[in-house]
């Protein structure tokens, strides 16, 4: 039996993750799901935003599921502890376009692979004097977390059949830390000469997305550069409830939509869930669960196809289980 962690968090959290649930129960899975705590909810009644028997159900899973949360100033978030703990340094960014979904661009698929474990998501802080008006932030980059990210985003060219990996840095301005990714990039890149190899500023990819996004393949990048380019990316083929996202380590993966909690339509059950869904097939495969994760994803662009259930930000009136439920009956077609 398969262990999976499940953390609904807060909002619409909790919505999409029924959701998600409810389409992994209709497969004939052997799981067992762990319902755990995080979140603002959970600070609000416990004074702590993750507690260790969460942090201790995700590591002695298999995989994490995770809804949304709603952020508590000056509290350590919940999802950056839990890729840390669980050592989690791939975060995983699908970009693709789906028929039916009025989006900027109707043919993109590319990949955006984020180093997850440093940079100024390194979380080292402090103000440089006595009454607070400095405020320093350090960007930590290490040749070995550089070098295991790269290699990553290489093999992945090579198991999803992808001919090109796109380094993305400031190498110009940010010479040591930019400079340090870039040559072990290029490092690495030697180890894989079928692979197509080349390195773009920050700057560039962000108005590239926007006018030449088919040049894209795979892009690799540092934490805030893949954090801010993937959402950039999913508004090029629908927006952020569209959006699926893996955390990838050698022992553990961490499966999350990206749209937040929502906190104006929490509650309302208007949300949309095919993020959610899509993140647990990123979790099928990384099981290797590929039958069942491939039924999920074709189930889902039949239904996205045939505009017949769609929820508010689609353009329709469906309730959020109303779409999962159509997801399941394409699904229940394919057996």
């Amino acid at each position: 039996m398969i262990k999976v962690t499940t953390i609904p968090g807060d909002g619409i959290g909790k919505e999409v993750m029924e959701a998600g649930i409810a389409v992994l129960d209709a497969l004939d899975l052997n799981f067992d799901f762990i319902k755990s705590e995080a979140g603002d909810g959970y600070f609000q009644e416990n004074g702590n935003t993750i507690p260790e028997e969460t942090l201790k159900n995700a590591k002695n899973s298999q995989a994490t599921l995770f809804g949304a949360i709603t952020s508590t100033p000056g509290e350590r978030s919940p999802i950056i502890t839990l890729r840390k703990e669980l050592d989690a340094f791939a975060n995983l960014r699908p970009i693709k376009s789906f028929e039916g979904i009025n989006s900027l661009y109707n043919d993109l698929d590319f990949l955006v692979v984020r180093e997850n474990t440093e940079g100024l998501y390194s979380q080292v802080e402090s103000y440089g004097d006595k009454e607070e008006t400095i405020a320093i932030s350090e960007r930590i980059i290490t040749k070995k977390a550089s070098e295991r990210i790269a290699r990553f985003a290489f093999d992945k060219a090579i198991s999803d059949e992808r001919n090109k990996v796109t380094c993305v840095h400031k190498a110009n301005v940010l010479k040591k830390t930019d400079g340090l990714f870039k040559r072990t990039f290029y490092d690495v890149a030697k180890s894989y000469p079928k692979i197509k190899s080349e390195d773009l500023y920050i700057d560039a990819v962000a108005m590239y997305l926007i006018k030449e996004p088919r040049s894209f393949d795979i892009i690799v990048t540092t934490n805030l550069f893949g954090d801010i380019l993937s959402d950039e990316a999913a508004g090029l083929v629908g927006g952020l409830g569209l959006a699926p996202s893996g955390n990838i380590g050698d022992n553990n993966g961490l499966f999350e939509p990206v749209h937040g909690s929502a906190p104006d339509i929490a509650g309302k059950n208007i949300s949309n869930p095919i993020a959610m869904i899509l993140s647990s097939a990123m979790m099928l495969d990384f099981l290797d669960e590929n039958y069942y994760a491939n039924q999920i994803t074709t189930a889902v662009e039949n239904v996205l196809k045939a505009r017949k259930i769609a929820t508010p930000d689609l353009g329709g009136t469906a309730k959020t289980m109303d779409l999962a439920n159509a997801v399941i009956e394409e699904i229940n077609k394919q057996t």
